[in-house]
């Protein structure tokens, strides 16, 4: 009888645990559906430079700039996607962006390039993939080279955005102690927005985009 009852006991604990990170795992939810831009929209540019198919969203780097926009603002959540640039490509994933004014600067962008490009030689630290752009610079250069498929594993909580790229963490900022950019980056000090996808002018490939929003 004793054994019975500690089997059962544990038998319940482990269905709990089970259970528990069921529902923990059923709280991300994809961005993309796949197939087409259903709970996305265009902002400025034109909405014929962004297409999808066979799991894949594509930026054809045409149609005068502009970005792609979740139709659903986020506040404080975690956020995965995959990305692929060409030769020279140059994109961003924007945080808490509104659709007024420059996302990278009413918002906050998480910069993706091709760091390898000759014509990137001589940027700013904070412009290389995986930059908080303006803001704070990668901790490490862990992007691979153009034609291979990154992956992006971004949280925005609170004052914090956190970034790891390809399974290594760039940083953890704090908003807060970068007061002295919040005159010419305003989107620092929002606590809510829009995700989006730039079109800088080069084709780009994203896929497998999913979201968990924290409480």
């Amino acid at each position: 009888m004793h054994y019975s009852r500690t089997w059962t006991l544990a038998a319940l604990a482990a269905g709990l645990l089970m259970t528990t990170a069921a529902a923990q795992a059923d709280d991300w939810k994809p961005l993309f559906n796949g197939k087409d831009l259903t709970g996305w929209q265009n902002v400025g540019g034109k909405a014929e430079s962004w297409k999808a198919a066979d799991g894949i969203l594509s930026c054809t780097g045409t149609g005068g700039g502009g970005w792609l926009s979740t139709d659903k603002e986020y506040s404080n959540y975690e956020l995965e996607l995959e990305f692929r640039v060409p030769p020279g490509g140059n994109s961003g994933v924007f945080l808490r962006a509104p659709h007024s004014g420059d996302p990278a600067y009413t918002g906050m962008e998480i910069q993706v390039l091709d760091d390898e490009a000759k014509e990137y030689a001589t940027l700013q630290p904070y412009q290389y993939c995986g930059g908080l752009y303006g803001i704070q610079a990668p901790a490490k250069r862990v992007s691979k080279k153009a034609g291979e498929w990154q992956k992006y594993h971004i949280e925005a909580n609170g004052r914090h955005i956190k970034v790891t790229l390809n399974d290594t963490l760039l940083y953890d900022a704090d908003l807060d102690t970068y007061k002295a950019a919040e005159a010419s980056h305003p989107g620092i000090l929002r606590t809510g927005g829009y995700i989006g996808l730039q079109n800088h002018g080069s084709g780009l490939d994203y896929r497998n985009l999913r979201i968990k929003e924290l409480k």
